[in-house]
């Protein structure tokens, strides 16, 4: 009995000698070692005391790493606790020899909205400003000024500021072309370069003319404008057009048949075919119209981009544009979208109208603007053709294949209703208006078929959307070609001779042409020295073949320098 109260003596005594959680926490005295037992004895009544010291422990490290990042740290769990302040001083002060450093005027106004309140702000705010009125001197950034003037609209310095920013705007748009120099005009209704602006905009306009060949028209123009005078490089420019023209008019056979104009019908001819009552003499029109690479071509075209009815006279319109402002010099042809774009805007307010807009700056290269106007023109319920082949063709360009393949059956779906709604019947006597339709019908059948099935075979996504998307496009095409078989039947019963959708007239004359004029301008150069560079020059740089301007290039590389 008197050993067991020994033994229990010994344990109250030895229990009494052991340190504490907290102390054994202190003996270590790390983060880690407080963190722990904060963990483990959340509710010990030397919880504060551990905080306390760890955050005195955590302070300690900030201070020896000393960065930005780790004063962040601290200050996002110590908040509001005893070390807050100094080590929000100590960021400050990171920050400011930061933004000294950088020494731009974004560096302190990040520094401003990071320490709005802080000790240096006085300071900040003064170096700012000098660093400030230091890009302002030395900036060749528009958007820059444009940007400083929003920002301070009642800066004495503002005049100054106005008269670079104006300089500089005109001197980017000088460099740039047509749509900047439209937009300078836009931009600074009071600005000092306008006449220079303009005068350039006027040599564009005059250089189209010369390069379409309308030399007569070119000269008028610059003899009738009040700034025609101060086109000091005309008189030059001109006699070197009218060579071309003597050129062009020599009687030798081989230089009618090196000149794409031989294989034409008359450009006003080919207007008036445009509103023809046949709409097949209208899509053909279209397309001819194109190898004209003229200025004169452009209006023609969009009016019936925008008022034709049947889609093929509309899609070898959008064609047809595409190929004469590819064959137009660049600066020309960046000109005369830019003028159009530059009135349109203005008054664009329906559906055919932001058509035109659409088609302008897609046809300029301006896809993500031509896409919002596209939209705008779209109209779900009576949807066009033309502006659904046109996504087929983004969307492929883009990579995008199940896309591509949901207009494509948007367009079959069209190509069916008119399949089945186009009245055939002997009693009806087909019109040939609705034979033309329906070749419309089945031409675009077939381009929606081909799309899905590239679609299909580029794209492992949704394959039971695609293969239902075939099946519509497959029924579109049957439908549409067996109802445009019944018509043009009708049509030959009727008219014995009659043109039917298969018609290549126009088109085989067209290339045909084009292998002409390369055989030609393999031995022009040689047979009529005196003319024949000239005349590879003009194909090289104006034909609407890229098959002929790479013959005539070819073939100028191969004629012997002239000395």
């Amino acid at each position: 009995m008197v050993s067991l109260r020994r033994a229990v003596v010994v344990l109250v005594l030895s229990a009494g000698c052991m340190p504490s959680p907290y102390d054994r926490a202190a003996r270590t005295d790390t983060v880690e070692a407080y963190r722990a037992f904060l963990r483990e004895h959340p509710t010990h009544p030397d919880t504060d005391a551990a905080e306390a010291r760890m955050e005195e422990l955590e302070f300690e490290e900030a201070k020896r790493l000393h960065t930005v990042l780790a004063y962040k740290r601290f200050l996002s769990v110590y908040t509001d606790g005893p070390h807050a302040r100094t080590a929000r001083t100590l960021l400050e002060g990171l920050r400011f020899n930061a933004a000294k450093e950088a020494a731009t005027v974004a560096a302190w106004r990040q520094f401003l909205q990071e320490h709005p309140d802080g000790t240096q702000r006085d300071e900040a705010k003064r170096l700012m400003a000098e660093v400030e009125s230091q890009e302002l001197a030395t900036t060749q950034d528009p958007r820059r000024l444009a940007e400083y003037l929003r920002e301070k609209p009642d800066d004495p310095r503002r005049l100054e500021v106005e008269s670079r920013l104006d300089a500089q705007a005109f001197e980017q748009a000088k460099a740039a072309g047509a749509t900047k120099l439209f937009g300078y005009l836009k931009e600074f209704p009071a600005g000092t370069h306008r006449e220079e602006a303009r005068m350039l905009l006027l040599e564009l306009e005059v250089e189209g003319l010369l390069v379409s060949g309308l030399v007569d028209e070119a000269e008028a123009r610059v003899k009738g404008h009040p700034l025609g005078s101060k086109l000091t490089a005309f008189p030059a420019r001109l006699a070197r057009a009218r060579a071309e023209r003597a050129a062009l008019n020599h009687p030798e056979p081989l230089v009618r048949a090196a000149y794409v104009g031989h294989y034409l019908r008359d450009l006003e001819d080919l207007k008036r075919a445009l509103v023809a009552p046949d709409a097949l003499d209208r899509w053909q029109a279209a397309e001819e119209l194109g190898q004209h690479v003229s200025v004169r071509a452009l209006d023609p075209l969009l009016d019936t981009l925008r008022a034709a009815r049947n889609p093929l006279i509309r899609q070898n319109a959008l064609e047809s544009l595409r190929t004469v402002l590819a064959a137009l010099p660049k600066p020309v042809a960046e000109y005369e979208i830019a003028s159009r774009l530059d009135a349109l805007r203005e008054k664009a307010s329906s559906a055919e109208m932001y058509l035109t807009v659409a088609v302008l700056l897609d046809l300029s290269g301006q896809l993500g603007q031509a896409s919002t106007e596209y939209q705008r023109a779209f109209d779900s319920g009576v949807p066009d053709p033309v502006v659904l082949r046109r996504w087929v063709d983004i969307r492929e360009s883009r990579k995008q294949p199940f896309s591509a393949a949901v207009a494509a059956r948007q367009l079959a779906v069209w190509a069916l209703s008119v399949a089945r709604e186009e009245t055939v019947s002997p009693e009806g006597k087909v019109p040939l208006a609705s034979a033309r339709q329906l070749c419309a019908a089945a031409v675009n059948a077939r381009f929606a078929a081909a799309a899905i099935a590239r679609a299909r075979a580029a794209s492992t996504e949704f394959p039971e959307d695609l293969a239902e998307f075939e099946r519509r496009a497959e029924e579109a095409r049957r439908l549409s070609e067996a109802r445009l078989a019944d018509a043009e039947l009708l049509l030959r019963e009727q008219t014995p001779g009659v043109r039917t959708c298969a018609d290549r007239g126009v088109s085989e004359r067209l290339e045909g042409g084009v292998k002409e004029r390369t055989q030609a301008l393999a031995s022009v150069g040689a047979k009529l020295p005196q003319v024949g560079r000239v005349l590879l020059e003009l194909a090289r740089e104006r034909d609407p073949s890229p098959e002929v301007r790479e013959a005539a290039s070819s073939r100028l590389t191969a004629l012997k320098p002239v000395p």
